[in-house]
């Protein structure tokens, strides 16, 4: 069975500063370890050392039992790549280079076919099957099968850019689960895939005898999937890994008392280290007065000097100190009234109610209208008037509809959509961004703008300017923005997509103390947790509400 160890590897980023230190842990015997941090800690680059694209500066890596990589980039391939160059991509390097050489001397003898071609050609095919190639065909043949629905032969020239997000994922994670490699890296490998795609690759993923690493932001697959979580933590002099040696539903509380711990630690080193040092003052008065105390002096002196030499305990790994503020305000008692709406092309009429402090989630497949629909409540509904518009409704794209959806007295919209491009925040750093307000916030001071920030985690970035960001940053900001704006109604598209887990769980904290109301159109299971209702867009184009989340959903076939 195979394995991936790291002994005190550190890595350094260009500017000398360090990112990784001291990092040692050992992933075997079949574990499906999950790797998570913040965005920016330092998971990425340890999965690229893992995998031999980096170098480590500090310390070694040692392997056994082939290593097969899914990269973050598949599921978004745009190119001319077929389905047969992603597979033969991900398979092992010996039938990979094998397969090369057989399609070189193909075309070769497609203009020469001298004796020493063909002889060359023939070898190639020997080398070729001693690899395992037709073995890895037949592995080829069912990976397509459970992907696409269609054998090798029928996809295997077909443009993988021809394929969804989801049918890329599914095809690289089938021949990685199926192929010959024991350790395998897997660098969110659930990004593209529906609710039923997770569900199938948590099922893979604990019925594999691999050893698997991965890195992911999705909490319930985390929950279901990893038998332990190496957490990447922040520190001064380069980030650490603490390993959790159970699952990720008792990472939390175990992380919890893990800090409490080295808190504790720390106090009574800090307080032992006071009383040393005040037992030394002591006797260095005392023995300036009589001269018999100069040994007890030197004696103290010495037990100071070799306590501070030992050092303090493990720092505390520094936290995200997130804490989204989500203040709102009191609003009429229904939020939101929806008669016989039928959003255009899409779903059949429908009514809801939707009142003043509720948490509804909106599920359903692609494409079915739920952003639609929030789009059409940013907007202020049927017959918006000024007080009922979202900040960003000059810039939210109509929607067609018939029927009525009507929002309730002082029902401020707040729309929050990671797709959205915000080019007035654009060239400007987060201080300006506050400082200045806009039509809809006033403008605040340096010193509550710093506080602000500083609530949502985004003080070390408030001098930099918007665009440069990461996505969570951008999120978390633009959260801030709406709650500044005194939205009432949050309406939320998929908000934990490009969240780290941390980021994620501060935006849920905010919005259980959130005054107001919040719908959310999300494919988080874990997310979907917080809400006490569902809308559901059903494959049938109908509306209908659930007391329970339904993940299964499939894409509406209804014509209109």
């Amino acid at each position: 069975m195979g394995h991936v160890e790291l002994s005190g590897v550190g890595y350094d980023l260009p500017d000398g500063r360090p990112l990784l230190t001291e990092v040692s842990f050992r992933v075997g015997d079949g574990a499906v370890v999950a790797l998570v941090g913040a965005n920016g800690s330092g998971k990425t680059t340890l999965l690229r050392i893992v995998a031999g694209d980096l170098a480590p500066h500090a310390g070694s890596v040692s392997r056994s039992g082939g290593l097969g990589v899914m990269r973050q980039f598949i599921g978004g391939i745009r190119d001319h790549s077929t389905v047969r160059d992603l597979l033969y991509s991900l398979s092992p390097t010996r039938i990979r280079e094998a397969a090369a050489a057989v399609d070189v001397l193909e075309l070769r003898l497609m203009e020469d076919d001298a004796e020493p071609v063909q002889l060359a050609y023939a070898d190639a095919l020997a080398e070729y099957a001693d690899a395992g190639g037709y073995d890895q065909e037949v592995v080829f043949d069912a990976c397509c099968t459970a992907a696409l629905g269609v054998g090798f032969d029928a996809a295997k020239w077909r443009e993988v850019g021809t394929l969804s997000g989801g049918e890329q994922k599914r095809l690289a994670l089938e021949v990685l689960l199926r192929g010959p490699d024991e350790v395998l890296l897997l660098d969110e490998p659930d990004n593209y895939l529906d609710v039923p795609g997770k569900q199938w690759l948590e099922e893979a993923l604990r019925a594999t005898a691999k050893t698997v690493l991965l890195v992911s932001h999705d909490r319930e697959l985390l929950a279901r999937a990893a038998t332990q979580v190496a957490a990447v933590e922040l520190g001064a002099a380069g980030n650490t890994v603490w390993v959790h040696g159970r699952g990720f539903r008792t990472f939390a509380k175990a992380r919890a008392e893990r800090f409490a711990r080295f808190e504790e630690l720390r106090r009574r080193w800090d307080e032992e280290h006071g009383k040393l040092k005040a037992l030394v003052l002591l006797y260095k008065q005392k023995a300036a007065i009589n001269s018999d105390m100069a040994s007890r002096y030197s004696a103290a002196q010495t037990r100071l000097e070799r306590f501070e030499k030992a050092g303090p305990p493990q720092a505390v790994p520094l936290r995200q100190q997130l804490t989204m503020r989500l203040s709102g305000g009191r609003t009429g008692r229904r939020a939101v009234v929806v008669e016989q709406l039928e959003l255009t092309g899409l779903m059949r009429p429908f009514d809801a109610e939707i009142w003043y402090g509720d948490r509804v989630a909106v599920l359903g497949s692609n494409g079915s209208g739920k952003s639609h629909f929030l789009r059409l409540l940013a907007l202020g509904g049927s017959s918006p008037d000024a007080g009922n518009t979202s900040v960003d409704a000059p810039r939210i794209e109509p929607v067609r509809f018939t029927g009525t959806a009507r929002l309730g007295a002082r029902v401020r919209p707040g729309w929050f959509a990671q797709t959205h491009a915000h080019p007035e925040l654009v060239g400007r750093t987060l201080l300006e961004i506050l400082h200045r307000g806009d039509d809809h916030r006033d403008g605040m001071g340096r010193e509550a703008a710093a506080r602000a920030l500083d609530r949502y985690e985004l003080a070390r970035a408030s001098e930099q300017r918007y665009e440069s960001l990461s996505g969570g940053q951008q999120a978390r900001l633009q959260i801030l923005l709406l709650q500044l704006a005194g939205a009432t109604l949050l309406l939320l598209d998929e908000p934990t997509d490009n969240l780290d887990l941390e980021s994620a769980e501060a935006l849920e904290t905010g919005l259980a103390a959130f005054e107001g109301t919040v719908i959310a159109v999300t494919h988080d299971r874990w997310f979907a947790r917080g809400f006490d209702r569902f809308l559901v867009f059903g494959a049938d184009g109908a509306v209908y509400e659930s007391d329970e989340p339904v993940w299964d959903e499939g894409r509406v076939v209804r014509s209109r």
